[in-house]
């Protein structure tokens, strides 16, 4: 595979294509992505393991640096333990930091989920709020965590970029930007916000399958027609 140099700068007006960036040509070559995508990965979906809004900002929270399938382990039980904000509030943080201790980051997350768990109790009457603005302001919640529990628990269009959707989307060429903010600003604006969350699920499970980021599996890839980063040296 070679790589396009200067491409990934943070403009939003390097995109190509003959009829210019966002120009007919390249929307219909960012729908086309978008289906290819749709056929490859018809059922791809949260790997989170969750059953409520509480649940899956635990679970995201815990997830940073981690992969979702430890954190499934750790998470059969420590929802067992902790059910609810409250419980999660009350929590001990030295015993909380032993339950989450092989997800890595243990001190710091024990630290943001017993104070954004108080927050939800103090702040709002135990239930996870339903709005971008007032889940990142929660102890160690960001804009993605945010996006994730939007997109997965209440079901509002929302599209969180972690690092497969950056490194991926960017191959491809559905973004070009090495900033998150910018990529998601780009992303949103070139695919239809009814398909924002399940595009999101199919980039994750195509950068962990197929295109990873140092051995990407170019000549087994059913995008490579549509990558801007595929070459014929590939």
């Amino acid at each position: 595979m070679t790589r396009s140099k200067g491409r990934i700068k943070g403009s939003t007006n390097d995109s190509g294509g003959g009829s210019g960036p966002d120009g007919p040509g390249e929307e219909a070559r960012y729908q086309a992505i978008v289906n290819r995508l749709a056929e490859l990965y018809p059922e791809a979906a949260c790997t989170l393991d969750f059953s409520n809004a509480y649940q899956l900002l635990v679970a995201t929270v815990l997830a940073a640096q981690c992969t979702d399938e430890r954190v499934n382990k750790v998470t059969r039980d420590l929802f067992v333990k902790y059910p609810t904000p409250e419980a999660l509030a009350r929590a001990d943080r030295e015993e909380l930091e032993e339950d989450i201790h092989e997800l890595g980051f243990f001190r710091n997350k024990s630290k943001n989920l017993i104070a954004a768990a108080t927050a939800i109790v103090e702040e709002h009457g135990g239930e996870v709020p339903a709005s971008r603005e007032e889940l990142t302001e929660l102890p160690g919640v960001g804009r993605k965590t945010a996006n994730v529990v939007l997109a997965n628990a209440f079901n509002t269009p929302a599209f969180a970029v972690d690092t497969h959707v950056q490194r991926v989307s960017n191959r491809l060429g559905l973004a070009s930007s090495d900033r998150v903010r910018e990529t998601e600003e780009q992303l949103t604006r070139r695919i239809a916000r009814e398909r924002w969350v399940d595009t999101h699920h199919r980039l994750i499970r195509h950068g962990r399958q197929v295109c990873a980021a140092r051995r990407p599996a170019c000549k087994d890839c059913g995008l490579r027609e549509m990558c801007r980063e595929y070459g014929e040296d590939a």
